[in-house]
């Protein structure tokens, strides 16, 4: 079986160099799937020019065609969204939207397109609301035909209205590490699953 591959789409409103507690999880959570042999990469939506839509390509600027193709390229996708009054951020919804443009894609064998893909989900925040934000972005993967695995969705919350951020820890909450290793485990061994296995079709 060849390598598996994974793409973590970083949904921070900052562009780069800024820095990004969203940026930082995206990476801690490709480090957790390379212990397990899986070659992964960022991708900063910010950086890119990705107008609102439901296409494949919006326009001759869109560079959603090249995330879209490593996307489909990839076993494992994270999308991984700070929370902003209590929602993923806007760019989040703008992934999940563009992605709709596949609802309807399918295989040569007539599955749809997503199948055999994992979804994981990254969210950071000082402000309640991570359970709602990691179910809005589960619930639009498994529209589009995504897998989720059992602790998919890793998460670390600050106190409310705090002046901390994810970034300016010195170390890896424990609840954060454990749930980290649980969700690219686990992750890794669907992909292989349905690697191997995959859903059947009609």
């Amino acid at each position: 079986m060849s390598q598996l591959k994974a793409v973590a789409l970083v949904c921070t409103l900052k562009p780069s160099p800024a820095e990004s507690s969203s940026q930082l999880l995206a990476e801690q959570i490709l480090q957790a799937l390379e212990e397990h042999d899986v070659a992964g990469q960022c991708i900063r939506v910010a950086d890119r020019s990705i107008p609102p839509g439901v296409e494949h390509r919006v326009n001759d600027s869109d560079e959603w065609p090249e995330i879209r193709a490593e996307v489909l390229e990839s076993d494992i996708v994270a999308i991984c969204t700070p929370i902003w009054l209590g929602h993923p951020s806007s760019l989040a919804q703008r992934v999940l939207e563009r992605l709709n443009a596949d609802l309807s894609e399918t295989q040569t064998d007539g599955r749809p397109i997503m199948w055999d893909k994992i979804g994981l989900a990254g969210v950071v925040g000082n402000e309640d609301g991570a359970h709602k934000v990691i179910s809005d972005l589960f619930q639009g993967m498994n529209d589009l035909g995504f897998t989720t695995p059992a602790y998919g969705g890793v998460y670390w919350v600050g106190e409310a209205r705090g002046g901390t951020d994810y970034l300016e820890l010195s170390s890896i909450p424990e609840s954060v590490a454990g749930t980290l290793g649980n969700m690219t485990r686990n992750a890794v061994h669907l992909a292989r699953l349905l690697r191997s296995a995959g859903y059947p079709g009609d």
